[in-house]
């Protein structure tokens, strides 16, 4: 099943200037071809029906969440490790990017002046739907997940490069674009993360190939902090990884899910 928080096009035009993400009169809905019913309550949470929809045309998507913080994990398919000339991790290598950062579907990902590179990295995107604290290694961590999205980790590749941590590099405004909708019911063993610039495939590996999985690292992360309704974890990209220029359009594709799309854009003068 497919959710998403949405704005009809006409209301958000007279109400809020294009590229805010946080826009002041969201809705949510379940999307059900090429239609979106209005619902009420929450994602993630309890929803019913408004008896009301919409074209999906006559609608811009929004995240589908909104976060009390992005939790990332790097270096978790064997080859980007390879690509980095990093070594294998023995453990989760985690990291935070600030809600901030986050970006709505087709939007622009702008590049900060101070970067020469930035880089896309698709990603599958987990979705928490309980409170989540302290698992232990055995324990079901499917009733935690509420569902599953695309993210771009997108990242200022000279600067994670020269900080001793990331969070500048990670950090910029519009540097996680995530989305377009939440799907409850992906399978995982057969799911694919692939990545384009312009049409033209850069990154693709079944989600299988990750050193750590998502139940893994779902309770892995559970004893370091708090797991709360609506955050996001983001999985770690495949091997491929490479620079955007302004003018250019990235998509991240994971089956099952949809295709995330961001235009790019130079530094605002």
């Amino acid at each position: 099943m497919k959710f998403c928080r949405f704005q009809p096009l006409e209301f958000r035009a007279a109400i809020t200037p294009a590229g805010e993400t946080f826009s002041p009169n969201p809705r949510i809905g379940r999307i059900d071809g090429e239609l979106v019913d209005e619902l009420s309550g929450s994602i993630p949470g309890e929803t019913r029906p408004t008896g009301r929809n919409w074209k999906l045309a006559e609608v811009a998507l929004l995240p589908p969440v909104v976060p009390s913080k992005i939790v990332c994990v790097g270096r978790n398919y064997p080859e980007h490790v390879a690509e980095l000339h990093k070594d294998i991790p023995t453990e989760p290598l985690i990291f935070l990017k600030p809600p901030s950062s986050i970006l709505s579907p087709g939007e622009p990902i702008v590049l900060p002046g101070v970067s020469k590179r930035v880089d896309y990295e698709g990603e599958l995107c987990v979705v928490m739907g309980r409170r989540c604290a302290q698992l232990a290694d055995a324990a079901d961590v499917a009733p935690y997940v509420f569902g599953y999205t695309c993210l771009n980790d997108v990242t200022a590749r000279d600067l994670q490069a020269a900080d001793p941590q990331w969070t500048r590099a990670k950090g910029f405004d519009t540097f996680c674009p995530f989305g377009p909708v939440l799907e409850t019911e992906l399978d995982l063993k057969n799911a694919t993360v692939e990545t384009y610039v312009n049409g033209r495939k850069k990154q693709s590996a079944p989600v299988s190939l990750m050193i750590f999985s998502v139940d893994a690292i779902i309770r892995w992360i559970s004893r370091i902090m708090t797991l709360e309704p609506g955050d996001i974890l983001a999985t770690g990209t495949p091997a491929g990884v490479g620079p955007l220029a302004p003018g250019d359009v990235v998509e991240v594709v994971v089956s099952g899910i949809g295709t995330l799309r961001n235009p790019v854009r130079g530094p605002v003068a």
